[in-house]
């Protein structure tokens, strides 16, 4: 079981733990099932994490370990320094939103909003303005008087949300928090998120991979409840290793005007190995992130492709994390 620190709450800042959120080897068994197999990472404070990873692989079951939901069987798990159960030390600290998350169908938006920000200590005198001002940064203000059962699924959403980073928590745990919305809402709501970039640290659970590609700085890409990978997502997605060209369909291999010389690309200094794929029509180029930078590469590699009269339709550095999750998975 995760230990909790009883030190007095207000001689622990974000600053005095040492990340903002540690997994250490962290088990959770449902009888004979073991759905969550000694997981380990660390959460840097200010970063935005992602947790990855297809169904069955232990996203949902270490989201609600990390929430407080559920408690693990074996090993250690810190939010800020304490344990997700020590509810007081970290009241107003942690925000959560659950993928299902429900608001009470007859209760009026902003009086919801001020209830919980008096559950999360904000003295009543400040309720109002913090409830008013978390409603206004999901661009809700006008639903303040709004029962919350005649919101659509978008705009509840929003205010689910809202109630996530009310008063400004130094963790935030997301799960799914564009499942089910249309694109535009979809993408509004990831504009919001990364409005909080800095100010929280946020950890999103979700199966939209190019949504947490987008907006994550780092992440774990769990699978059969084991962490298979994590990292940065440069280092996830290898894009500080790895450029991939995209060029006209039917190209082939060879030295003639059009086609791609491989071998004219593998004499370049910089680069470690080419391998040109004639049916997806791809170059996959890898070099040594510490002797060069993607940027270079692609320089030359583009230089040396259009010298040679390829058609090119598309460059990308790494292979990005939907084909990284596909590899590992």
């Amino acid at each position: 079981m995760a230990e909790v620190d009883s030190g007095p709450r207000s001689k622990r800042t974000k600053k005095d733990a040492e990340a903002a959120v540690r997994l250490r080897k962290v088990t959770k068994r449902f009888g004979a099932k073991t759905a969550v197999d000694a997981v380990s990472f660390t959460i840097e404070a200010g970063t935005v994490f992602g947790l990855i990873g297809p169904n069955g692989a232990g996203k949902t079951t270490t989201f609600s370990m990390m929430a407080g939901y559920l408690h693990p069987t074996e090993g250690s798990l810190e939010i800020l320094g304490f344990a997700p159960s020590a509810v007081d030390e970290l009241r107003s600290r942690l925000g959560v939103l659950p993928q299902d998350a429900l608001l009470p169908a007859n209760d009026h938006v902003g009086e919801l909003l001020v209830h919980m920000a008096r559950l999360q200590d904000i003295p009543a005198g400040k309720a109002l303005e913090q409830a008013k001002q978390a409603l206004a940064e999901v661009e809700g203000g006008d639903w303040w008087n709004q029962r919350c059962g005649s919101l659509s699924h978008g705009m509840a959403k929003r205010v689910a949300l809202a109630q996530a980073f009310l008063g400004n928590p130094d963790v935030v745990l997301l799960d799914e928090p564009t499942a089910g919305l249309d694109p535009r809402v979809a993408y509004e709501m990831r504009q919001l998120v990364k409005a909080k970039k800095g100010r929280s640290t946020i950890v999103i659970s979700s199966h939209n991979l190019q949504e947490l590609e987008e907006i994550c700085d780092s992440a774990a890409i769990l699978d059969r409840g084991r962490v298979v990978a994590q990292g940065t997502m440069s280092e996830l997605t290898a894009a500080n290793e790895e450029v991939r060209v995209k060029v006209k369909a039917g190209t082939r291999r060879g030295s003639q005007p059009g086609q791609v010389n491989v071998a004219k690309l593998q004499e370049l200094e910089m680069v470690r190995t080419v391998d040109f794929d004639e049916e997806s029509s791809e170059i996959a180029i890898t070099f040594e992130r510490s002797k060069v930078d993607a940027e270079t590469v692609i320089g030359h590699v583009l230089w040396n492709l259009l010298q040679a009269e390829v058609k090119i339709s598309g460059v990308t550095k790494g292979r990005g994390l939907e084909q990284r999750v596909m590899d590992l998975t």
